[in-house]
């Protein structure tokens, strides 16, 4: 299968053109952790166009749930057409996904999105950032990074995805209570081993990301944040996941963009948290 065309207006950008509805077989699913499974899907054309940073919309299987859900891409393998979804289970719709089994389909659409920009931190160092349900989408991030990487996840409590994560570089993890590495956040943790970077990739709840901007503005540190948003339709046009911008969006012509379309990766100053 060919590539479409895709026309960059900046690093990280992918023409929605590019996206798939796509009936995928579920290859194989886990628990592992409390609320947390790993899903693996075969999908030839998704998983062909998919980049890291990218996430689907998965189309539930009851009918009286119309609106799909984002999910974000965990890993890709290209060779076997498959990608690997992580997600918590926070309302019916990802709780009907996580009963599902190997076998059954699941109607898709994707990639989405703008992945992080991989080119620009090449030959860098780079600080990789997760929290929560943002961890996932760096593991793929970390695959595919050209660059000297430092990776640092943050937890509740319960660990996971930590022995994937710490075959892609030095990983440090923070934990709530205390259970595994720092006690606290993932700012805590850079502080204690003062961690240094060129770059920083992030993704996390809000809170999370609006103190890595911060933090990044402080030690003069280029920052793309991938943001958690709630999502409708996915594609943009309905303007239900917008967020704060610098600059004037040209769609809706006020100070937003959309998370979906326009993201979710932003370059931190471009967005208000």
């Amino acid at each position: 299968m060919g590539r479409c065309k895709i026309a960059k207006s900046r690093p990280g950008e992918k023409n929605m053109s590019t996206k798939k509805m796509e009936t995928c077989k579920i290859v194989s699913q886990e628990k592992i952790g409390n609320g947390i499974y790993s899903m693996w899907l075969q999908t030839e054309e998704i998983a062909g166009l998919a980049s890291a940073g990218q996430f689907v919309s998965v189309y539930s299987r009851d009918g009286s749930r119309l609106l799909p859900r984002p999910i974000s891409i965990c890993e890709i393998d290209k060779e076997r057409g498959c990608l690997r979804l992580v997600y918590r289970v926070a309302g019916k719709g990802t709780l009907e996904f996580s009963r599902l089994h190997a076998g059954i389909s699941l109607k898709v659409m994707g990639p989405l999105g703008n992945g992080f920009p991989l080119e620009e931190a090449r030959g860098r160092r780079v600080l990789l950032i997760g929290g929560g349900i943002g961890i996932p989408p760096m593991l793929e991030t970390a695959k595919q990074l050209e660059a000297e990487k430092i990776l640092v996840m943050g937890y509740k409590d319960e660990l996971f995805l930590e022995e994937d994560l710490r075959g892609q570089g030095k990983l440090y993890v923070a934990t709530e209570d205390g259970s595994a590495g720092t006690r606290g956040n993932v700012l805590d943790a850079i502080r204690e081993h003062e961690l240094k970077a060129e770059i920083i990739f992030a993704c996390g709840p809000s809170p999370m990301l609006k103190a890595l901007k911060e933090y990044a503005a402080q030690e003069k540190i280029v920052c793309w944040i991938s943001m958690e948003e709630r999502m409708a339709c996915g594609i943009g046009a309905c303007l239900g996941c917008v967020c704060q911008s610098k600059d004037i969006d040209s769609h809706s012509h006020v100070h937003n963009k959309r998370v979906c379309k326009d993201g979710p990766v932003f370059l931190s100053t471009e967005v208000e948290l």
